[in-house]
């Protein structure tokens, strides 16, 4: 593993815990959209099948665990918790997120590394993953406003993608036989469609203002 790898895995730990402190701290999940979270979840049950059938390393084992657990939690709070479902936005958080699931498993049974059973799933979530922040963003045009932990959240967990894209450079240049050509392409269109929020999160943060997304 490398810095640049490692890196982004932190980063991508950081957005989580950033958003459970959310829930926890505040019981509310305002702003948060639920369409995302799930698709999150989808995620990471899909990528991580081979919890089952291969041990890679302790350290692969463990964020790997904690990343399945966090969404589930995350999800099963805003969902199901007495105070923070109270809170989520129904009426804005209307994307959807159906029909990308399953452009992304077609996608998935058309275009992938191997055609096994893992390996397409594998294909589908890495597929899903540069969407799923799509209804996130959606939900933070049409509410305008956005608070300070919540865009944290998106910073970070725009930032977790940023570093791996360095990390598939350092690895095509230093490893033989690189060919993860689907994580590239894929990693490449999610930052891209991070670079509005990027643009509003430096413009608030250099004017010290609120954070503000255009509807």
């Amino acid at each position: 593993m490398n810095i640049f790898r490692f890196a982004g895995d932190m980063t991508h730990l950081i957005s989580i815990l950033i958003l459970l402190l959310k829930i926890y701290a505040t019981k509310s999940c305002a702003g948060i959209s639920l369409k995302t979270q799930e698709l999150y979840a989808l995620v990471f049950l899909t990528r991580y099948m081979d919890l089952i059938t291969d041990y890679v390393s302790l350290y692969n084992t463990v964020m790997k665990i904690v990343f399945i657990v966090s969404s589930l939690a995350i999800v099963w709070c805003m969902r199901r918790h007495p105070l923070v479902r109270r809170s989520y936005d129904k009426d804005l958080d209307t994307f959807r997120h159906q029909y990308v699931v399953l452009a992304c498993f077609v996608l998935g049974l058309i275009m992938n590394e191997k055609f096994t059973f893992q390996e397409v799933f594998w294909a589908f979530s890495i597929y899903l993953e540069a969407v799923a922040i799509l209804p996130q963003l959606v939900l933070l045009q049409r509410s305008g406003n956005v608070d300070n932990l919540t865009g944290q959240y998106v910073f970070f967990l725009g930032a977790y993608r940023g570093l791996y894209i360095i990390n598939w450079i350092y690895r095509y240049f230093t490893e033989d036989h690189f060919t993860r050509w689907i994580a590239c392409v894929s990693g490449l269109v999610q930052t891209a469609l991070y670079a509005d929020f990027f643009y509003y999160y430096y413009l608030s943060w250099k004017t010290n203002t609120k954070l503000k997304l255009p509807a």
